[in-house]
């Protein structure tokens, strides 16, 4: 079953230093039956102004993802990390048993990001947080994942969670295979250019919800770059 869940259609709100898209029921958008996916509960496609970001808060007891498409973030939390992540590189944050940060674009141009939210397997925990380059020459025509919290994911960043991230950049007309368990829950977006996947078009920044689905083939239409959430 792949559900999808068209760019134009989600819910969202621009703040004017903010432009957000909501692929799941978030802040100010709220919808009962759209409440995750799996683990899956958070997919914020967010663009974020020069100059401009997300000043201290807090979290807890969730597994956040940032996937940098263009532009760079500046992190800073209360644990002392600081680090700035660029296009092609990915952050992640174990907000266990709470921990407050910053996200901020320092850069001239706009940034944009995929927000991803994981629930994690347990609650508590030592706050963590970690980033790391994922060139996207690396990922050429292959999945790669890019975080998960199964030991045998190698070169991922850890998270806690019962789940993987994966991205890869795709040419056109090339393909990618991927063989879940057909009861997880499954989330792709294109981050750029559109693909075909098991026949089902989904352009960029479409979703795509996907269970009881034992292969996927994923086929680009056009130079792509996508994302995908492979959760319980």
């Amino acid at each position: 079953m792949i559900e999808l869940r068209p760019f134009t259609k989600l819910g969202g709100a621009d703040h004017g230093w903010l432009n957000a898209k909501h692929h799941f029921s978030f802040a100010n958008y709220y919808d009962p039956e759209n409440m995750g996916h799996g683990a899956l509960r958070v997919w914020n496609d967010d663009e974020i102004a020069p100059n401009t970001g997300f000043p201290a808060h807090p979290h807890k007891d969730m597994e956040i993802i940032t996937y940098v498409r263009d532009g760079a973030i500046t992190h800073q939390d209360s644990l002392g990390n600081k680090g700035r992540t660029e296009a092609g590189d990915v952050q992640v944050m174990s907000a266990g048993s709470g921990v407050r940060h910053s996200e901020y674009n320092l850069e001239p141009e706009t940034t944009r990001i995929f927000q991803i939210w994981i629930e994690p397997v347990g609650k508590g925990g030592q706050p963590t947080w970690g980033a790391k380059p994922f060139p996207k020459a690396d990922r050429s025509g292959k999945l790669v994942t890019i975080a998960s919290g199964f030991a045998s994911d190698t070169g991922a960043l850890p998270i806690r969670a019962d789940a993987r991230v994966l991205a890869t950049t795709l040419k056109a007309g090339e393909s990618a295979e991927y063989q879940p368990d057909k009861a997880r829950h499954l989330y792709l977006v294109p981050a750029a250019g559109s693909v075909e996947v098991n026949g089902v078009k989904v352009n960029a920044r479409d979703g795509a919800a996907i269970h009881d689905e034992a292969k996927l083939t994923i086929t680009a239409l056009e130079d792509s770059e996508l994302v995908l959430v492979d959760a319980a």
